[in-house]
Parts: structure tokens; C-alpha cells; sequence
């Protein structure tokens, strides 16, 4: 306990002077909009309410998105100048390919079938009665952390050896039907496809409820109009539903894109990254504090920034174009 106090006291007062000077900054800027009048009113209070936002935004973004960027081009210990030697190495080391293939079938998989069932989930509950229930009951999920939904899932997934009673759900109910269970969690590709699993039991229910939401606004009379004219089932959501919810299920499902992008809590939970398992901000997680090699580590921060930018750019275009239009 002492060693620990002697190590993380020099820490702690690094946080209560950054603390402090942070409030003391605040202090001298509220001061000074307090004494201000006239035309400089507008000004201090633009200041007095941005100001805070800005430094903070400057200081926990911006600067550690340039250290990163300027890590990546040095070697393990931050020290010598290597070039681009960590972004040759993700290009030809064979278990970063393999990191690269398991995010990229995160990116493909997860977001559509997440976004896609809780579209078809806020469609068949739109006019159910007592709705609120099914759709609590499917929401709960999300009010579990990925961690919490991996244990949790650890049980599902559990696997005894042969003769022995199988305790995990899944082995049970393969050995109820008369074939014989694996180790799910080491087998590859299948374990890849079971961890996307628990991402689209977690965020299906997000996904519903707002989709569901976007129904629900879709004006009545343009139904009743559509239904008057021959249009139900099917013939409805393709030419009145689907175009009038288009915009909200392209920011779910954008939303969704960037979340599996840096998913580092389900793979770091269930399999540690091993048994092909990997994804770019787990093996970032690894490079930097289990290999302790900062510079490979900043390279893959930097390429998992290079991938999330365009969607997140093509996601506030699309707010901006809609907004726009109405």
C-alpha cells in the first residue's frame, strides 16, 4: 500500500494542479464577464461559454490525436525516429492482416444486421398493443456494458469435455439434438461470428428505438393516402416507410459502423484477442501496454482514425443535407 501511495502521489498532484488551475482559469473568466457591459457583453459571454469547451476539447483531443500521430513514426520506447516502419510493418506482418480481415467482417456484419433488425423489430411493434413492454424487454440490453454482456455470454458459449455435462447453453442444446459440441470460442472463423452475436443482442435494442421513433413520425395521412391506393404490407415500407425513415436509418447504421470500429471490450472479455479473434483497437490495446511498443500501437490509432473520419464526415453531411431540406 505505501509503494502504491509513493508511486501515484507524484500522479495525483499532477491532477489537482491541473484541477487547479483549470477552476482558477474559470474563476478570472467568469470575474471578468461579471464586470463587463455594453458591447463587450456579447464577446465575454461568447468567451465565458465556449472558452472552458474549447480548452478541454484542445487539450483531451486534439493534442493527444498529434502526439499520436507523431509517435507513430518513432520506435517502441517514443525515442528514435524510424519513418514509417510501424505502417510497413501493418502492411506486411501476417497477424495484423488477419486483425485487418476480423474488422473489416465486424464493419460489414454487425452494423447491418444490427440496424437491419431493429428495423424490422420497430416495424412489427409499431401498432402492437401494450408495445412498451417488448420493446423494454429488448432495450434491456443496452443498459448491460460489453463487458457485463460478454460474461454473461461466457455461460452460452461454456464447453465441457466429451462425457462430461456441458453447463453452457449452446453445447447443451447441440447435445439435446443429438450432435457433438465444440469449443466455441476457439474454433475460427465460427468464434469471429459468435462475439458479433453479443454486439447485435446489446445494440439491436438502440437501433429499435430510434427507428421505431422515425415510424412513428411518419404522418398518417400519407399512409391512409398510400393504403387508400392498393399500397400494404410489403408495397408500403418499400414506397412510403423505408424513404421516409431513410435518413434515420443511415445514422443508425453509421453510428453502428463506428462503434464495431472501435469495438476493443467483447474481444478483450471473451478470448484476450487470441484464437483469431483480434480487431485493430485491441491489438492497439496489446502493442502498447502488453508489448509495450508505443510506436506500433500510435501507427494502429492512427489507421483505426483514418477509417472512422470518412464516416463520421458522411454522417454530418447527411444531418446537414436533411436539415436543409426541411
Amino acid at each position: 500500500m505505501n509503494s502504491f501511495l509513493s508511486v501515484n502521489l507524484p500522479k495525483f498532484g499532477q491532477i489537482l494542479s491541473a484541477l487547479a488551475i483549470f477552476f482558477a482559469i474559470l474563476a478570472v473568466i467568469f470575474y471578468i464577464a461579471g464586470k463587463a457591459n455594453g458591447r463587450k457583453t456579447k464577446p465575454i459571454a461568447t468567451l465565458v461559454l465556449l472558452g472552458p469547451a474549447l480548452v478541454l476539447l484542445f487539450a483531451g483531443l486534439v493534442v493527444p490525436a498529434f502526439q499520436t500521430i507523431f509517435f507513430s513514426f518513432k520506435d517502441a520506447n517514443s525515442v528514435k525516429f524510424i519513418g514509417l516502419e510501424n505502417y510497413t510493418w501493418i502492411l506486411h506482418d501476417p497477424n495484423i492482416h488477419q486483425v485487418l480481415i476480423n474488422t473489416a467482417l465486424w464493419i460489414v456484419i454487425t452494423p447491418f444486421a444490427t440496424t437491419g433488425l431493429g428495423l424490422l423489430l420497430a416495424i412489427f411493434l409499431d401498432r402492437m398493443k401494450r408495445e412498451s413492454i417488448p420493446k423494454s424487454l429488448l432495450f434491456m440490453p443496452m443498459a448491460i456494458s460489453f463487458v457485463g454482456a460478454s460474461v454473461i455470454w461466457q455461460f452460452v458459449y461454456n464447453f465441457a469435455i466429451p462425457k462430461q455435462p456441458q453447463t453452457g447453453l449452446l453445447s447443451a442444446i447441440v447435445r439435446r439434438f443429438g450432435f457433438t459440441p465444440s469449443n466455441w470460442i476457439l474454433t475460427h472463423p465460427l468464434n469471429n461470428f459468435l462475439l458479433m452475436i453479443i454486439f447485435v443482442w446489446v445494440e439491436t435494442g438502440f437501433a429499435m428505438v430510434i427507428l421505431s421513433a422515425a415510424i412513428k413520425a411518419v404522418p398518417a395521412d400519407i399512409v391512409e393516402a398510400s393504403a387508400l391506393d392498393g399500397a400494404a404490407g410489403w408495397k408500403l415500407f418499400r414506397s412510403i416507410t423505408f424513404p421516409m425513415v431513410r435518413s434515420t436509418f443511415i445514422v443508425v447504421l453509421a453510428t453502428m459502423v463506428v462503434t464495431s470500429l472501435k469495438l476493443f471490450d467483447i474481444v478483450r472479455t471473451m478470448t484476450g484477442g487470441n484464437f483469431g479473434t483480434s480487431v485493430i483497437a485491441n491489438e492497439m490495446y496489446s502493442q502498447v501496454f502488453v508489448r509495450f511498443d508505443q510506436g506500433r500501437g500510435s501507427a494502429l490509432a492512427v489507421v483505426l482514425f483514418i477509417f472512422v473520419t470518412p464516416i463520421l464526415v458522411f454522417n454530418i453531411r447527411n444531418i446537414r443535407r436533411e436539415r436543409s431540406i426541411a
